[in-house]
């Protein structure tokens, strides 16, 4: 099978299954503004964040290992899915104790409570997801996506709007969602068929060698991404975070989007990276081209129009966050840019790189916050020290990866393409004269230099995985 029609057919079916509703969870944002003031969101979210960041403690990185592993080999699926119930169920019964231990002391409120139970179910959810998609499971993948947004809907209408249970009715609504989604896929994969009791221990021990360096990793990725939050409600307050949140909303729809490429993209990173290296390396090439033009007109778009955004995304108290949406769609970008290049580290299974490019991404944004936060930039600096550390973890992915797979960077692009989204957002920002015809300029000037390969390509991809998703959905 073509490697452009796989990669096309897995991405739109990917998108059918996870595009509206990935899409109905960004407007739900006005929702939550109706029924959570801004310093409570702000709680809810640091809340969800902070377990974000047990999550690869609890599961010791072992999700990543289960998609990963799950390719090689149909044979090894038992030992694999297997080996991360058991690595799971340690974890769990770790953090269990570990509550136990501080419930005497008088340490387990609420908001513990919260974060642990959506840790767990989260990383419940997780592993079984994460199977499926590494068995090539696509539309299964994707209705379980459609699934848990439903049941999210669902169960936040019920409990804030219903019984108006707050932060705890926020976050129980997302664990609950997790576990019904988990029973979905159970049943229906009949994922008991793959569990051992006795799972193969050299298989255990490849995934753990593997996974294990995913869990630094997860955490820098985590520091690098939302550590300027704790740190705006340090130095500023749980207003400001709150409001700081809001503003990362609408980067969040380019998130969104590249995610749904990317999970499409890592099956075929692994399975064309076996073929012939000079044909995976124009493959790699042509596929990130078409990936930087898309987020830089994406990006450019959100960029032009940030102040609409905000006043459809969010209720009137809000509105001022649009000052904040530029610099942080800059972030987006990069950020995405990061996460493709990070594809490579999976191909070869050098998650030790994945530790190290990720600790100075981490450890910039740290350093850039506690500098430009306290500042007379305050929530500026924020989204400029994000932005600034996505640039730095680039960089040093784009050199390391070159080392694993030369593909072409198409430099020079990359260059103008940045510099005309910073001008963009400096008119914008700054309300500097004729800043509403610079952001109809800069599109134009992006579409000018990446016209011809989003044409040319996107035509192609589209053209060749039009007939395979029929047929799929046909089935």
């Amino acid at each position: 099978m073509d490697k452009y029609r796989t990669l096309a057919a897995n991405t739109a079916l990917i998108s059918i299954g996870t595009f509206a509703s990935k899409f109905l969870l960004f407007f739900m944002v006005r929702f939550y503004t109706a029924y959570l003031s801004p310093s409570d969101y702000g709680t809810a979210d640091l809340i969800t964040q902070t377990a974000n960041l047990l999550i690869p403690v609890v599961s010791f990185g072992i999700t990543d290992g289960v998609f990963r592993f799950a390719m090689d080999s149909p044979s090894l699926r038992k030992n694999v899915f297997s080996s991360g119930i058991l690595v799971l169920f340690a974890g769990g019964c770790f953090f269990a104790l570990l509550s136990l231990v501080l419930y005497p002391m008088g340490k387990l409120n609420y908001e513990v409570v919260l974060v642990l139970v959506y840790a767990i179910c989260s990383c419940i959810h997780s592993l079984c997801a994460q199977f499926t998609r590494g068995r090539g499971r696509m539309q299964i993948y994707a209705i379980q996506g459609i699934l848990n947004t439903a049941f999210v809907v669902t169960l936040n209408i019920l409990f804030l709007a219903g019984f108006h249970m707050g932060i705890i009715g926020y976050v129980i609504a997302i664990s609950i969602a997790d576990l019904l989604c988990t029973t979905f896929l159970v049943f229906k994969e009949r994922l008991w068929e793959y569990v051992t009791w006795k799972p193969d221990l050299s298989i255990l021990k490849s995934m753990l060698k593997y996974s294990i360096p995913m869990i630094p990793t997860t955490i820098f990725w985590w520091v690098t991404s939302v550590s300027d939050r704790y740190m705006i409600r340090a130095f500023i307050d749980s207003e400001a975070n709150g409001m700081y949140t809001i503003a990362c909303k609408i980067p969040t729809v380019m998130a969104l989007l590249a995610g749904i490429f990317m999970e499409a993209w890592q099956f075929s990173a692994v399975t064309e990276s076996q073929g012939k290296t000079e044909e995976r390396d124009y493959f790699f090439s042509r596929i990130w081209e078409l990936l930087q033009a898309a987020l830089f007109l994406f990006g450019s778009f959100l960029i032009a129009f940030a102040k609409p955004e905000i006043m459809v995304l969010a209720a009137k108290a809000y509105y001022s966050v649009w000052q904040y949406v530029p610099i942080l769609c800059v972030s987006a970008v990069y950020s995405s840019f990061v996460t493709f290049l990070g594809t490579i580290y999976m191909v070869k299974k050098r998650s030790n790189l994945y530790f190290w490019t990720s600790l100075l991404g981490a450890s910039t944004n740290i350093v850039l916050n506690l500098i430009l936060i306290p500042s007379p930039l305050g929530v500026h600096g924020a989204a400029i020290a994000t932005m600034i550390s996505y640039m730095v973890l680039f960089t040093v992915r784009a050199i390391s990866t070159n080392k694993l797979i030369p593909m072409q960077l198409h430099t020079v692009k990359l260059i103008l393409g940045t510099v005309i989204l910073l001008i963009q957002c400096a008119f914008i920002v700054l309300d500097l004269p004729g800043w509403i015809v610079m952001q109809a300029v800069c599109p134009l000037l992006l579409f000018a230099i990446y016209g011809k390969v989003m044409m040319t390509g996107g035509k192609r991809v589209l053209k060749e995985g039009k007939s395979l998703v029929r047929r799929k959905l046909g089935k």
